[in-house]
């Protein structure tokens, strides 16, 4: 007797297709939203873990469309037939589902940090939605001055852990050193055993130099927005 052959969920189907137009390949989607490597080409369902991570990564998808394959294939589309501005998608939106958006930790990059880094028990209060910062992996509060008019004392930061490979000289970073935790564009030192770690407010702070081996760890600043909540 021959076994019937498990055909490809129709979500994963449709999953496929929005990334087509979108002109994502799968190995960016995978690493960028957090669903499970691999998961698209195999010929089985879809996890509902997994479909909330693909909703958090494509807000503009129509969820009718994404499960029955009716209807526009972008919610934006159907929103402006109805004369809803396509900004209402762009605001940042609270999440208390884990699957969907990117934690927020309530504490201040410059006091605790090391509680984000370092616990296993750390809770995040909630999660943020909010298209562009896919690639952030948390969010936290800022406090200080040193990087304003840009990065205002209050804001929320989004950051990306990397490493001192990834550098981007010129680019801003949020360094954890042995001793202190600061928000700074990296640049390099005459020194090859250092960097210099240079403020945007240039009239209140001063620029300053670190050994290298003094740092513990490196986030990447994806943006900073506004608290909202």
């Amino acid at each position: 007797m021959q076994e019937k052959r498990q055909e490809k969920s129709p979500i994963k189907q449709n999953i496929l297709l929005y990334l087509a137009q979108k002109g994502v390949s799968p190995y960016e989607f995978y690493k960028e939203s957090g669903v499970t490597r691999g998961i698209l080409q195999q010929n089985n369902g879809i996890s509902e873990d997994n479909i909330a991570r693909f909703l958090a990564y494509a807000p503009d998808v129509s969820v009718e469309w994404l499960i029955t394959g009716r209807g526009e294939m972008l919610s934006t589309m159907q929103e402006k037939k109805q004369g809803r501005p396509d900004s209402e998608d762009k605001q940042p939106k609270v999440s208390y589902n884990p699957a969907i958006g990117k934690p927020y930790y309530d504490v201040d990059f410059l006091g605790g940090f090391n509680e984000i880094v370092n616990s296993q028990v750390t809770i995040p209060t909630n999660n943020i939605v909010i298209q562009g910062f896919e690639k952030a992996d948390f969010w936290c509060n800022v406090t200080g001055h040193s990087m304003e008019p840009k990065i205002n004392h209050g804001d929320i930061i989004a950051l990306h852990k990397c490493t001192l490979e990834d550098i981007q000289y010129g680019e801003i970073y949020a360094v954890v050193l042995d001793t202190l935790r600061t928000i700074k564009i990296l640049r390099r030192s005459s020194d090859p055993k250092k960097l210099r770690f240079v403020p945007i407010n240039t009239t209140d702070y001063d620029e300053q130099e670190y050994p290298v081996e003094r740092i513990m760890n490196v986030f990447e600043v994806i943006g900073s927005i506004s608290k909202f909540f």
